[in-house]
């Protein structure tokens, strides 16, 4: 149980953000044991050059799979941390309360919001990729600008052209990533990975 499948995808170029999508199956009398672990590799994890956040997605009800998704700033970076010592001794540590082992997948960009959960029957199709993204980037694109239009009228030279536009896409996507999609996915999983 101790044994850790990694998988990683193929950077097209430069890929300069990638996710860690890390998949637990944990044993049903192991859940407050892994939690505690989560709180002590979380932070190990944040020590690790590159790191920019980590979120968890916890079971839905009646399961106990657990999500955990790693930012870091390069697939160099989110190699140098799996393949890290600590994260070793860590995994090492939890290994008899997972079902499945640890499994680990290197995913470029935001494909990583659309691994399926483990124990899954399918992964995404990409018309429903394109639909949820949709659906959270439009609203967001109404919304951000309007609330950000005082701003720029009270100080124009974030008001300028290119840098407002800066300001702006930085909001939606910092929404997006970690207040909107984890949430949003974990709701639609059921439809989004059947």
């Amino acid at each position: 149980m101790s044994e850790t499948s990694s998988r990683t995808a193929e950077p097209h170029g430069n890929t300069s953000s990638v996710s860690l999508v890390i998949q637990h199956v944990v044993r049903r009398d192991s859940i407050d044991r892994y939690e505690a672990w989560l709180r002590e590799i979380m932070p190990k994890a944040a020590e690790y050059p590159g790191h920019q956040g980590v979120h968890v997605i916890r079971p839905v009800e009646g399961s106990t799979a657990y999500t955990v998704i790693v930012r870091f700033s390069t697939i160099e970076d989110a190699s140098r941390w799996t393949s890290s010592e600590d994260r070793k001794v860590l995994v090492t540590r939890i290994a008899d309360a997972l079902e499945k082992g640890d499994t680990v997948e290197i995913k470029p960009g935001i494909e990583f919001w659309f691994s399926p959960p483990a124990g899954a029957p399918h992964r995404a199709k990409p018309w429903k990729q394109w639909l949820i993204t949709t659906s959270v980037i439009w609203p967001l694109t109404m919304i951000v600008p309007a609330a950000f239009r005082s701003v720029f009228e009270a100080v124009p030279a974030l008001g300028t052209y290119g840098f407002s536009h800066l300001l702006v896409a930085a909001t939606i996507v910092a929404i997006v990533t970690w207040v909107v999609m984890p949430r949003y996915v974990k709701l639609v999983s059921r439809w989004l990975f059947r």
